[in-house]
Parts: C-alpha cells; structure tokens; sequence
C-alpha cells in the first residue's frame, strides 16, 4: 500500500521531472515551425510529420491545433510518470 508521505514524494518528482505546460506553449510559438513541443513532449514521429506537413496548409492548421492540444499531451506524460513512479514504490514494499 502507498502511505501519503511516499505520495508526497511521488507528486513532488512529477513536479521536477514532467513536462511544462509554460515552457511546452514558449517552444511552440518560437520553434512552432520545427515542431520543439513536439519533440519536449517525447512525440518525435509526429513532430517529424508535423514538420514534413507544414510545407503545406496542413502543417499550419496543424501547428494551430497544437495550441489546444498541449495540456492534454502535459498531462498523458505526467499521468505516464505519476504511473512509472507509483510502480517503483510498490514494487520496493
């Protein structure tokens, strides 16, 4: 079973290790054009298509999309890491 205190920690890792939304949203209005939030965000096959795209509309369309889609990607790699470390307490009780 999983105490607070070993909660605490975990929460505190995600908070040091995980993505950031802010510095995910700064990549993507400076480097939005070579798909950095992408590739922050650990999506490097979709940021190669992304980039590959963007020579046309899509591309574009795409990058704008991002702008919504960033929490959500935030989110999916702090659950991934919220997971991993949940395991690793566990699996040292």
């Amino acid at each position: 079973m999983i105490t607070t205190q070993d909660r605490i920690l975990i929460e505190a890792r995600i908070t040091n290790e995980a993505p950031n939304t802010v510095l995910a949203y700064a990549l993507w209005f400076f480097l939005g054009f070579l798909s950095g939030h992408r590739f922050y965000l650990g999506r490097p096959v979709s940021a190669i298509l992304q980039i590959l795209s963007f020579f046309i509309l899509i591309g574009f369309l795409w990058l704008l999309i991002d702008a919504f889609l960033i929490p959500g990607m935030v989110r999916e790699k702090q659950a991934a890491l919220r997971d991993r470390l949940t395991a690793e307490v566990m699996a040292s009780t």
